[in-house]
């Protein structure tokens, strides 16, 4: 399953979300209030309560100011109002990930790049180049951490969900994809080998 390029693990209840939590790290949570086995809010008071970090996004349908407002106190990052547009949702998942990378700003760049996460736009020396999907996920992860190196189970994790069959091979695709893409840059994807990929600078 995917999320505007985002692999996503799907959890029907909250003790499915837990078992997902204690076998794999994520970028974000978005938790719905009503579920089989309890109430999405105590689940978030629990997940800060030990002083789990992962950005919440709460799907709910309550409207009232009150609600919203008990919401992000008890600690999400943000909420949306079912019944809602996906394409809101996406885009508030980018704003709470931007908040999360410490971006302040729409426009982010890099050695000669600009990169805007909102188009998916890559723009190398003036020249634009849209960005596809995991090509789009994959260069946020690594924008992220320039010079910090990511393995390919990391970034199997973050790009692909678990119900998803996946090979090393599927990462080098998308490496090779992006490289591509940054031809001409003095910004480029380094395989450290043996262990994974960074982005750096010439």
């Amino acid at each position: 399953m995917s999320l505007d390029g985002h692999g996503v693990d799907w959890a029907a209840s909250l003790a499915e979300a837990e078992d997902h939590l204690a076998a794999a790290t994520y970028d974000l949570i978005l938790l719905d209030i009503m579920l089989p086995d309890g109430d999405g809010r105590d689940f978030l008071a629990a997940h800060r309560r030990a002083k789990r970090d992962t950005p919440v996004i709460v799907m709910t349908a309550r409207s009232a100011v009150s609600d919203r407002v008990a919401l992000l106190d008890t600690g999400a990052d943000d909420y949306v109002t079912k019944p809602f547009d996906f394409n809101e949702l996406e885009a508030r998942v980018r704003a709470v990930l931007r908040r999360r990378g410490g971006a302040a700003q729409t426009l982010q760049t890099y050695a000669d790049l600009t990169f805007d996460p909102l188009t998916a736009t890559l723009t190398v020396a003036g020249e634009a180049r849209e960005l596809r999907n995991r090509e789009l996920r994959l260069f946020e992860i690594l924008l992220a951490g320039p010079d910090r190196i990511f393995s390919k189970t990391q970034l199997v994790d973050r790009l692909f969900s678990a119900a998803e069959s996946v090979t090393d091979n599927a990462i080098e695709v998308y490496v090779g994809r992006l490289r591509r893409k940054l031809e001409g840059s003095r910004a480029r994807i380094e395989t450290v080998r043996g262990v994974g990929y960074r982005l750096t600078q010439s």
